[in-house]
């Protein structure tokens, strides 16, 4: 047993000899085969699943027909993955305003563009028709919600960090995504927020970067009116015999509703809960088109601000039911759980405070 572990030993250390005087040419072969090992698997998925070479040039542009998600279109069983194109020029319509209720595939069209530009530009061939794109030097993107627990961070403050990161490092060959920008604080300061960061991106940024700029809220649809570099897209939504189906094709134009009510049907949300919402719904689009709750005379504020805790309520409500427990990853669903509990709390805050 002895003479045979002192022979092993001498043999391993003179293995270790001689591959020690070839290390650089070993070094050199290894580095060689993963090259080709990862340019074969580009190649073998680029003939299995259909995909294009994309064309390069020096201009900003980013222009695909036809483009896919990588990874969705691989796991879609029940229905066929819905392409869609994109369009953005080099210093006009080069910001895209994209609207739509959840579910829609509002955060699949801003994923697969960054997918696209990172395949391009890492020598693969891309799911797509065909595409024509300039170089980016930058991706950046703002997707999700989640709390930075060991720094004590809200998902709100994150969420503004990162947004604060994005807008100081942007140079004209960036990709920015931004998805839903402003949903951790109360409507009326994400609608403020999301608004400014979308004219600081249309005219106050000193560049010209790209953008996909998704969000809820409607209001900003009308900056394309004010600016040539936005271009407002949705998400398409076909009404059929009182229930409405996700068509998941981005169309030219805005979403005129959000169908927060009908998602929270198909999630399942019992009628009387659908039929309360439906019946608050149509109260709170009358005073708004009325202006009736600025005229209540200040007898009545108590009852509108418990209108106005109950529709923020029913915001969360709407947010739960449209949420599918089967789709979230583990991470996912502690991120959806810390944004609920983060805007259950400012609910909670402003019936504690109401004159604040």
């Amino acid at each position: 047993g002895d003479e045979i572990s002192r022979r092993e030993g001498e043999i391993y250390e003179r293995l270790k000899q001689e591959a020690g005087l070839s290390l650089e040419g070993l070094q050199a072969l290894g580095e060689s085969l993963a090259s080709l090992d990862v340019l074969a698997s580009l190649a073998e998925v680029a003939r299995e699943r259909g995909y294009v070479r994309p064309e390069l040039d020096d201009s900003g542009d980013f222009f695909v027909t036809g483009g896919r998600h990588p990874v969705v279109e691989q796991i879609l069983t029940d229905s066929p993955f819905v392409p869609n194109s994109y369009s953005l020029e080099g210093d006009e319509k080069r910001i895209v305003l994209l609207t739509g209720p959840n579910m829609a595939g509002k955060s699949t069209y801003l994923r697969t563009a960054a997918l696209l530009i990172l395949l391009a530009q890492m020598g693969s061939f891309i799911p797509a028709e065909s595409a024509r794109m300039g170089l980016f030097d930058r991706i950046f993107t703002r997707i999700g919600a989640r709390d930075d627990l060991a720094r004590g961070s809200s998902t709100f403050m994150v969420e503004m960090v990162e947004t604060a990161s994005i807008l100081s490092n942007l140079t004209d060959r960036s990709l920015v995504i931004l998805d839903e920008v402003g949903r951790g604080t109360s409507t009326y300061d994400g609608m403020s927020i999301a608004w400014a960061v979308l004219e600081h991106l249309a005219e106050g940024c000193g560049c010209l970067p790209k953008v996909l700029f998704a969000t809820h809220f409607h209001e900003l649809t009308c900056l394309e009116e004010r600016f040539p570099s936005i271009i407002n897209l949705s998400m398409a939504v076909k009404e059929e015999g009182g229930e409405i189906f996700f068509l998941h094709q981005v169309v030219r134009g805005s979403a005129d509703r959000s169908y927060g009510i009908e998602v929270a049907r198909l999630a399942g949300l019992p009628r009387t809960v659908l039929k309360r919402a439906f019946d608050l719904l149509k109260s709170f689009e009358k005073e708004e088109r009325t202006g009736s709750m600025a005229k209540k005379k200040k007898a009545a504020d108590e009852p509108r601000q418990m209108k106005l805790f109950d529709s923020a309520r029913q915001g969360i409500l709407e947010e739960l039911a449209e949420t599918d427990p089967d789709g979230l990853t583990p991470f996912r669903a502690l991120e959806l759980l810390y944004s609920l509990r983060e805007k259950s709390r400012e609910v909670l805050r402003n019936e504690n405070n109401p004159s604040s």
